[in-house]
């Protein structure tokens, strides 16, 4: 059974001539697929160097030849515009090898439009990053914004033991929606693998390597490729029902003894690549675990831990608190922070990784603040430990917290992001003396409300103009900033 359509006719142009030669990897032509343009490309498999004896420009199925191949000892080859690949196996592990693809070293982040996670927690391109958490921490919904929102080429859901309704969802939605970097339909750009709870484990299974080879597939075009796995954790197990079924030796929990180096397999597919042709292709691969119980001590969060380099733990208590995104910044982490300063330094301003470590240790000062008032109250706190925690809990809800449901505060592109984040910053550095707490807590909270009504007005509106004003004379006449 053909999923592409054997009568669809395809517009095939060559961009090869009677006697080029090409190897493995190599593109022959293209094919336009919506906004994209399809390269054509040899079998990455193959060896050797291959001339080119016969190349037809015109339409053509999937099945019909398109051109005529000679080796270097005279055997004939044919290409047609499909080929088959090994889900379980790398796709540029032979163009790798013999140096015709080259694994570059991440230096730019994928822009998800949430304040928390540009700025915070960044996601290197072609990097690696997992979002664990509990039932009804608000997975599903952040997975969905960094789909939609992600500035990249091509996204793949691939849902893998989900519930189905998830995924009726999605593609209900996604068609719906404009991609935010075409202006077309979001689905134009989306690919969609579902293999929900009620299918067999063996599919669960295969699900996510069939998602990263096409995520490999269209890097090596040059295209930047999101996937986002829908969980882990379900793939996890169906891995466990196959090797129960093989009567294969258990590991912690029963899962095999294989689990880790499986999953690091799996993510060591994701990176960004110089292909064959000259052009720059990544795939970046984020992952969700649903931990039993939110427990993250669980061998399939462990797991994950100890391969990807950015962590966004999502906590119960924040999602009680509907303090959304849920990411715990006391528990979440990115190894990226270093590997992307020079990135942001450039097109964010300068110092711009360490202005973020000051205020991640203002909020960790403010949590122990909060841990000190539970035991003596505020009574028991100087004012200055309690300005602290005001201000940690400014920067809490009026940048790490963003409204899924507004359609301004949804999705902030980075200029904004910027403007923001120095605001917050000075008022985080401020020196100001108060005559007690509740003038603190009334300096704050004003400026929350004002920060949040800015957070809901569309850029260069009257309301936008006017509320950006008032914040800065009470920043002025309160904070001295």
């Amino acid at each position: 059974m053909s999923l592409l359509g054997c009568c669809t006719i395809w517009s095939f142009t060559p961009s090869v001539k009677v006697g080029d030669t090409v190897t493995a990897g190599d593109s022959i032509g293209t094919v336009p697929e919506g906004h994209l343009s399809h390269k054509i490309m040899l079998s990455f498999n193959w060896t050797g160097v291959y001339k080119v004896v016969w190349v037809q420009k015109g339409a053509a199925t999937i099945h019909d030849i398109v051109a005529r191949l000679e080796d270097e000892i005279g055997g004939e080859h044919t290409l047609t515009l499909s080929q088959k690949w090994l889900v379980r196996r790398p796709l540029p592990e032979n163009v790798l090898k013999r140096a015709l693809s080259e694994r570059l070293y991440p230096t730019e982040p994928v822009l998800t439009s949430q304040r928390l996670i540009d700025t915070f927690f960044p996601i290197a391109r072609g990097g690696t990053a997992c979002i664990p958490g509990p039932f009804g921490a608000g997975k599903t919904v952040l997975q969905n914004l960094i789909a939609r929102n992600a500035k990249v080429d091509i996204v793949i859901v691939v849902a893998c033991g989900e519930r189905a309704g998830e995924a009726v969802e999605t593609i209900e939605e996604f068609p719906k929606m404009t991609d935010p970097t075409t202006g077309g339909s979001l689905m134009d750009r989306t690919i969609i693998i579902c293999n929900t709870s009620s299918m067999p484990f063996a599919a669960r299974e295969a699900s996510i390597f069939t998602g990263i080879t096409l995520g490999e597939y269209y890097r090596q075009m040059g295209y930047d490729v999101l996937l986002i796995a829908d969980s882990t954790s379900r793939w996890a197990q169906a891995m466990r029902e196959t090797s129960g079924e093989l009567e294969e030796i258990p590991g912690e929990e029963g899962f095999p003894a294989y689990l880790e180096s499986s999953i690091k397999g799996l993510y060591e597919r994701a990176g960004a690549l110089k292909t064959n042709d000259g052009d720059f292709g990544s795939l970046t691969l984020i992952g969700t675990v649903s931990p039993a119980g939110g427990n993250f001590d669980e061998p399939v969060t462990q797991s994950n831990l100890s391969t990807v380099k950015c962590f966004l733990g999502l906590s119960y208590e924040r999602a009680y608190k509907r303090f959304y995104p849920a990411v715990d910044p006391m528990l979440s982490w990115s190894r990226n922070t270093d590997q992307l300063s020079d990135w942001y330094d450039k097109n964010a301003e300068p110092g711009w990784t360490g202005k973020v470590r000051e205020l991640l240790t203002l909020i960790e000062k403010g949590e122990q603040v909060v841990q000190m008032m539970q035991v003596t109250g505020e009574e028991g706190v100087t004012i200055d430990d309690f300005a602290t925690q005001q201000k940690a809990l400014f920067v809490d809800m009026v940048y790490l917290q963003q409204d899924a449901f507004d359609k301004v505060d949804a999705t902030v592109p980075l200029e904004r992001q910027i403007m923001t984040f120095k605001l917050v910053h000075d008022v985080a550095q401020s020196t100001a003396v108060y005559v007690d707490k509740a003038e603190a807590r009334q300096v704050f909270t004003q400026l929350t409300g004002l920060m949040k009504n800015f957070h809901y007005a569309a850029e260069n509106t009257p309301e936008y103009k006017s509320t950006w004003h008032k914040i800065e004379n009470l920043c002025r006449e309160k904070l001295g900033v």
